[in-house]
């Protein structure tokens, strides 16, 4: 079996199963509304202070969601006995991590969009004034996915990995996080692309280092 087509064997696998159980998905989404709920009513801010407060509260509710769902990925197929055979199985090694990684990045991508809607009504922002938003929205959550999934990987084989995860996690997130809050933020205050360039290149470029160091030593990580 090629590389791409054991990879979307691995995410078709998982979307059925979270389309039949709801399990991780919704975990993730009433986490991310009662946070955003949270926001919304602990901070009284005036008008422009909400408006510029959103774009924090969106991405630190995105990570910290996102870590319900990273910290399934790997650790449902380990609970149930399905890692070992998945790891033997006579394919690259790496399309597990890619099928994983894809998986992440839909449930964590749908996660963000959604809350797009509460945000928008509690912190009197237009996530659509501008398409870049979108574009910022998805490379964002992709380099999280990216390097969360790796992360994941590594803290399925410890006993303490709910705690390992966030520990490990956060700090190389910073690198995603920080660059999507700043471009998300000018943006909406509708600055023009060329004020916010130098964070989406950023993004941009973060997002692919992730990618591609994670896809080196995914081999290296599941072996040891």
């Amino acid at each position: 079996m090629s590389l791409l087509r054991a990879t979307f064997a691995i995410v078709g696998k998982d979307l059925r199963i979270e389309l039949r159980s709801r399990e991780t998905v919704s975990s993730m989404l009433l986490f991310a509304l009662l946070a955003i709920l949270i926001f919304g009513f602990a901070l009284e801010l005036d008008r422009t202070g909400r408006q510029d407060s959103a774009a924090g509260v969106l991405w630190v509710t995105v990570v910290f969601a996102g870590l319900l769902g990273l910290g399934r990925s790997l650790g449902r197929e380990r609970e149930q006995g399905n890692l070992d055979g998945l790891l033997l199985a006579p394919v690259d090694r790496s399309a597990l991590y890619f099928g994983k990684m894809i998986g992440n990045f839909i449930f964590i991508a749908v996660i963000t969009f959604v809350l797009v809607i509460p945000l928008s009504i509690l912190f009197d922002v237009s996530f659509f004034i501008s398409p870049l938003l979108g574009l910022v929205m998805l490379m964002g959550v992709l380099g999280y996915s990216a390097v969360g999934t790796l992360i994941a990987s590594m803290a399925t084989y410890t006993r303490g990995r709910e705690v390992l995860l966030p520990v490990l996690l956060l700090p190389i997130a910073l690198s995603i996080l920080i660059p999507s809050v700043r471009a998300t933020r000018d943006l909406l205050a509708g600055r023009a692309f060329a004020d916010v360039s130098s964070f989406i290149n950023l993004l941009g470029i973060m997002t692919v280092i992730y990618i591609t160091l994670s896809y080196l030593l995914f081999d290296f990580v599941v072996e040891e």
